[in-house]
């Protein structure tokens, strides 16, 4: 066995399909699950040097929710989730309580 056979992992999936006219394929079941698509989902396929060929699934997002998806929002989900599941996430238990928290908070910046 050579070392290249050596590193390189065993598959936890492999199906194997004919190519029917026009190019088309149709893919198993379990590799929608593994990619997470549906019909109507883009499919991205990449050609390495090596010839090996990856697959990927894409999920269109409507633009009007492509905010939610910036690194720097993802960041203040993660940082939001991680103080939630930590217990040091401060509690509110009115709208009120909360608005006149952040009016303190913007207006101690304004005086600064």
């Amino acid at each position: 066995m050579t070392l290249a056979a050596k590193l390189e992992p065993e598959p936890r999936l492999t199906a194997r399909v004919k190519v029917r006219p026009k190019a088309q394929l149709t893919l198993p079941e379990e590799i929608r699950r593994a990619l997470h698509i549906s019909e109507g989902d883009d499919v991205e396929f990449a050609v390495h040097e090596d010839g090996t060929v990856t697959v990927r699934g894409f999920i269109s997002i409507p633009t009007d929710q492509a905010w939610f998806f910036t690194p720097d929002w993802l960041a203040g989900e993660r940082e939001a989730d991680e103080q939630i599941a930590s217990g040091s996430g401060q509690v509110f238990h009115s709208a009120d309580e909360m608005f006149a928290h952040l009016d303190a908070l913007v207006g101690g910046e304004d005086e600064a």
